[in-house]
């Protein structure tokens, strides 16, 4: 009886198992990608800061800030990009879970083995 109980209770407990999983990898990828993104922004800091000193003319820290503007830009945006591709793997991912957990209720309950 209490093995049983106990692989009842494993059962059950499955899906919240495969829940934190994606939710534990969905956050992993996410640090990951924020990490580069960080990494990213100070590396283009720190050579725009380099280059400033070659700058003669206004005109020349014009061009400096542009560019290092639009490289920040490409940084936050692919970072943006792969910020909600894991976000809707992670999604799709959860969904499916539910809808299995779900059709394997519902068909348990079909056979008269469990009701809700």
């Amino acid at each position: 009886m209490f093995q049983d109980m106990t692989k009842t209770l494993n059962q059950s407990m499955g899906p919240f198992k495969d829940l934190i999983n994606i939710q534990t990898r969905m956050l992993e990828e996410l640090t990951r990608q924020q990490m580069a993104c960080t990494r990213s922004c100070i590396e283009a800091t720190m050579q725009q800061t380099r280059e400033l000193q070659h700058c003669k003319t206004p005109q020349d820290l014009m061009a400096l800030q542009s560019a290092y503007a639009s490289e920040l830009e490409v940084s936050l945006r692919d970072a943006s990009k792969s910020n909600l591709k894991a976000l809707a793997e992670a999604r799709h991912e959860i969904e499916q879970l539910t809808q299995d957990t779900f059709d394997a209720f519902a068909a348990r309950d079909e056979n008269g083995d469990a009701q809700l």
